[in-house]
């Protein structure tokens, strides 16, 4: 649930319905091995797990909760979109890829 783009999509919360598709790492790997260095390599052993939702998110989505319908609890934080073309093309044609933070790192950022 979000206030997507204001004005442009209008100025009331909406949700979406979606399942999470895939836990995956949120490491991007290097795009030639002149671009490899220990961090990275770190970084690609021990990744960061997120959740691969089938919702479309759109800018302003970020923060919003990602919830069980039947009960209410929070599972996680819609965090990211994926974008196919350009980001002006992420309103006319939607990759209906999003990313979400599980709510496990989100407590232990607030301990």
């Amino acid at each position: 649930t979000g206030f997507p783009l204001g004005m442009v999509l209008g100025l009331y919360p909406v949700t979406h319905r979606g399942i999470i598709s895939a836990i995956t790492p949120a490491a991007i790997p290097a795009g030639s091995s002149r671009r490899l260095n220990a961090a990275r390599i770190k970084r690609l052993r021990n990744p960061f797990m997120v959740y691969q939702l089938d919702a479309i998110a759109y800018p302003g989505n970020s923060g919003s909760p990602l919830y069980l319908p039947a009960t209410g609890e929070v599972i996680g934080v819609v965090n990211s979109v994926f974008i196919k073309d350009s980001k002006e093309s992420v309103l006319s044609s939607p990759s209906g890829i999003s990313y979400a933070i599980p709510v496990k790192y989100v407590h232990r950022l607030l301990q």
